[in-house]
């Protein structure tokens, strides 16, 4: 029997899916299967021009697709605030919110408002977004946010005594603290949704072919080179959790192969610190102080 794929997204008619990083990589893949099964595709993205490039791609492969593009620069809560009032303007409900773009190994970098580039594009970014679109997604029946993980997070600590590396950097293990960040929020944001119809879920791709990985060492991409998957089959964890109907708030899923690293998706569990719900909490109150968004749940 063959795995779960593209051909297996339910009709996504009516619905509305936000989905950051959407122009290249996973995230285009992402926005055009969901595209090509009739959803509203919003291309989050920090470049107007990629972006309206990508959203031309999909509506040339697709005729009558409905795409449009959001400017999104997760490096600066001043545009993730100004993205959600444009986005709460057009719409009055946000069916599905893929937090998926992401920065992987950079050299030592800050964000616009001084937070450690990996830790603040790849979590503080998205916990802000999701945070300032909540009630859009509360105002959806059936509304769930997927947030992008990584293998990564498995070599990932939160180090609350250095959160933004400023005494020491090392590109992996900010890496790996960020992608841990990401399931952690994901835990706790379910928690927090409960008695709604809105679920968290979480998704790795495992070995992709994408941008992400230009900043991997030489030696690391060439072992990745040996189980890459292109990254077609990487978004298939993605659309799994965002439209799967029998996907359950808190799950995580990944490619079912060996390693995880490649294979049709499957349900994956991450590691023993991802579930401790006091590293969760304290994230969380941490990530509200440093970004200023406070969730309306919970």
């Amino acid at each position: 029997m063959a795995g779960w794929n593209s051909t297996d997204i339910p009709d996504q008619t009516g619905r509305t899916a936000v989905i950051t990083g959407a122009n290249t990589g996973l995230g285009y893949e992402t926005a055009r299967a969901l595209a090509s099964h009739g959803a509203h595709v919003v291309l989050a993205v920090r470049n107007l021009d990629k972006g309206k490039a990508a959203a031309d791609l999909i509506v040339r492969r697709y005729p009558g697709a409905d795409v449009s593009v959001q400017e999104l620069d997760l490096t600066s809560l001043q545009s993730i605030r100004a993205a959600a009032d444009e986005l709460h303007t057009r719409h009055d409900r946000i069916d599905l919110l893929i937090n998926n773009a992401g920065v992987m190994m950079t050299p030592k970098q800050t964000t616009q408002d001084g937070f450690e580039l990996q830790f603040g594009t790849n979590h503080l970014g998205h916990f802000a977004l999701t945070g300032l679109l909540m009630d859009r997604l509360l105002a959806a029946p059936g509304s769930r946010v997927v947030t992008v993980s990584s293998n990564g997070h498995r070599f990932g600590s939160i180090n609350f005594d250095d959160l933004q590396s400023e005494r020491s950097y090392s590109r992996a293990g900010a890496y790996g603290q960020a992608k841990l960040a990401n399931l952690l929020f994901t835990y706790e944001l379910q928690k927090r949704l409960a008695g709604t119809d809105t679920i968290a879920t979480a998704a790795h791709p495992g070995s992709s072919a994408t941008e992400l990985g230009r900043n991997l060492p030489r030696v690391v991409e060439w072992g990745f080179g040996l189980t890459v998957q292109d990254a077609e089959m990487g978004a298939l964890p993605t659309l799994r959790a965002a439209t799967d109907p029998t996907v359950r708030g808190g799950q995580y899923y990944g490619p079912g192969g060996f390693l995880q690293m490649r294979g049709y998706p499957k349900l994956v569990s991450s590691n023993k610190r991802s579930h401790d719900t006091a590293v969760q909490q304290r994230l969380w109150q941490v990530s509200e102080d440093l970004t200023g968004v406070v969730f309306p749940v919970g």
